[in-house]
């Protein structure tokens, strides 16, 4: 029997070859499905169980749930970046280290959780409200280079379900 890589419990990342309309469809009901899934995924989960590491040399799920916060907040900027100029250089972020300061290794889920309630209600409504023709603008990561919209839609659907299923495995490992 194979084991799961605690650390991709849904896979690696790979960039689609094509995407569609009904491939970008299902990426924006993701991402549009991530905050209730969030919810859905803590839900119970005591203080002890919050700062319990998702997999051996892991982040806690206190600092999961905050780093979603912090990559959402990012990619939709990206996202309306692209939209609004001509291929951006987009700054990247040390997410390890921002997992590192003080709010996301202390504080309460529930201001990442809000956070994650508006950015998805206001990037799903601005996804599903552009022509088919703009997913093709882009941004250029200075270490990844020219990421369209198709690709951070997908990009991020993905993150969305990578991260559930970090938190969901663990609850199902330790029985919570």
């Amino acid at each position: 029997m194979m084991e799961t890589d605690l650390r991709y419990p849904v896979g690696k990342f790979s960039r689609p070859t094509a995407f569609g309309a009904a491939d970008r469809a299902a990426a924006i009901d993701a991402i549009g499905a991530l905050p209730a899934a969030l919810r859905a995924a803590v839900a119970g989960l005591s203080d002890a169980q919050l700062d319990t590491p998702y997999r051996p040399d892991g982040w806690t799920v206190r600092q999961l749930v905050h780093h979603v916060a912090d990559s959402h907040v990012n990619a939709y900027t990206r996202a309306r970046l692209a939209l609004t100029e001509d291929t951006p250089t987009i700054k990247p972020y040390a997410e390890a280290a921002w997992a590192e300061l003080a709010d996301a290794k202390t504080m309460p889920i529930d201001p990442s959780l809000g956070i994650l309630d508006g950015i998805h209600a206001r990037w799903t409504v601005l996804l599903r409200s552009i022509d088919p023709a703009a997913f093709a603008k882009s941004v250029l990561h200075p270490d990844n280079g020219p990421m369209t919209l198709d690709l951070l839609t997908a990009l991020y659907a993905w993150h969305s379900r990578h991260h559930i299923a970090h938190i969901t495995a663990l609850r199902a490992r330790n029985a919570w």
